[in-house]
């Protein structure tokens, strides 16, 4: 890692937590004035779904989550030696593409809740979910194409392609559930393409709006992927042992959902006797009790996917760590980059 590293930084201004304070100060009023462009019905379902209204439409403080991708965008433009305030638009972007797919996940995974509520789809129908996510996938081009930046063109071709390979992530995630064969190799893939895409996009697209040549973006792109394929590890280790409390969501959701998640494809290539009783868990054609959910949990966790998963995540990591030191030779400058690194990597929810 050279020079660069993911110890805890104390400095002021430089915590995750402010870093995504930043970012939201920023960053939200260009994304409520983009959602207010929306017409009624539509707009309805978008402003629930980010936590400003309520059902009825009255204000709520709900929340719109932690703007981690945004904050990237910025947080790359800062570290390449740009102006953060000049990738607003950007960063407004990725965050509604980011927020159209979590309204097609729900739909896709029949989730019941998201943020401590209802899902759009749950309140709304899913007719009226998928057509808000269509809108905010359009919205989302749309802000960034009327960007007068330098960097809009390049930005828009990338966020494009990665809404391609974001699709192609979820539909072999979709397709994984109804195999019994899925290779390691496989889902790693999959998972690249289903979160490392966007997070790698948010990096290189604030590398741009920062004047960057394409070598350091593509840098930037490869740190993001890195932390994308961490922060799925992650997040996976948490739909398996997550807090339901903290979390919003069900214990074992995706032990209960069959999904073939990186800790659980790992356990079930082990080889093991574990991944025998995990393997026949996965086959019954039924829905699994909550005795029967905590033998999967146990199965994953003596098969070595809990701490292959851990160790995985810690490994993208020092990856990334090392492309970012390739793109920005001051540490200084990626500071914040590091912070949010750090929140990938010891998130609980």
């Amino acid at each position: 890692m050279g020079i660069f590293t993911l110890e805890r930084r104390n400095r002021e201004g430089h915590e995750a937590a402010d870093v995504l304070a930043r970012t939201r100060a920023l960053v939200d009023p260009a994304l409520r004035a983009a959602v207010g462009t929306l017409p009624e019905s539509t707009r309805r379902i978008a402003e629930y779904h980010f936590g400003w209204r309520e059902p009825d439409g009255t204000p709520s403080d709900t929340g719109s989550g932690k703007a981690i991708r945004p904050a990237l965008v910025l947080a790359a433009a800062q570290a390449v030696g740009g102006r953060p305030a000049e990738a607003v638009r950007a960063a407004a972007a990725v965050e509604l593409v980011h927020n159209f797919t979590l309204l097609h996940d729900d739909v896709i995974d029949r989730d019941q809740t998201r943020r401590h509520r209802l899902t759009a789809w749950r309140v709304f129908g899913t007719t009226g979910a998928i057509l808000a996510g269509d809108a905010l996938h359009s919205l989302a081009l749309r802000t960034l194409a009327e960007d007068e930046h330098p960097a809009t063109p390049a930005a828009v071709r990338r966020l494009a392609d990665c809404v391609v390979e974001l699709c192609e992530g979820q539909q072999s995630d979709c397709a994984f559930e109804q195999r019994n064969d899925v290779s390691l190799a496989e889902c790693l893939a999959m998972a690249e393409g289903k979160t490392g895409a966007l997070l790698g996009c948010a990096c290189a697209i604030g590398a741009l709006y920062a004047g960057a040549d394409e070598g350091t973006a593509r840098a930037m792109d490869a740190f993001g992927r890195e932390i994308g394929l961490a922060f799925q590890l992650i997040d996976d280790l948490i739909g398996i042992w997550g807090d339901s409390a903290v979390t919003g969501k069900p214990v074992g959701a995706d032990l209960a959902a069959r999904k073939k998640s990186l800790p659980v494809v790992h356990a079930l290539s082990s080889g093991t006797a574990e991944a025998a009783v995990l393997a026949e868990l996965y086959a019954l054609e039924r829905p699994l009790s909550a005795d029967e959910l905590l033998a999967a949990a146990a199965a994953v966790d003596g098969a070595g996917g809990r701490a292959w998963a851990q160790t995985e995540s810690c490994e993208r990591m020092a990856a990334a760590i090392g492309h970012l030191s390739a793109a920005v030779p001051d540490p200084t400058a990626a500071d914040d980059l590091l912070a949010l690194a750090e929140l990938v990597t010891r998130r609980t929810h």
